[in-house]
């Protein structure tokens, strides 16, 4: 299993790190994910490699949610 360390701004709450998490957690390779907003990261637990195009499609799902993955 894999790891993956996103850092993720505009989460102020334990409300905003369930959102995050539910919306990472709907993606297929993501076993599990969890999310701080007082570290603003998210880490995820991956079943496999993410391809470019499917980190593009989680950052993308994560700003919808209200959030930004920041590098």
């Amino acid at each position: 299993m894999q790891e993956l360390t996103l850092h993720i701004s505009g989460m102020m709450c334990p409300h905003c790190e369930a959102s995050v998490k539910k919306t990472l957690e709907a993606f297929p390779k993501v076993e599990e994910a969890s999310a701080s907003h007082t570290e603003n990261q998210a880490v995820l637990k991956l079943n496999a490699e993410l391809t470019a195009q499917e980190l593009d499609s989680l950052k993308k799902a994560v700003a919808d949610a209200g959030y930004q993955v920041t590098d």
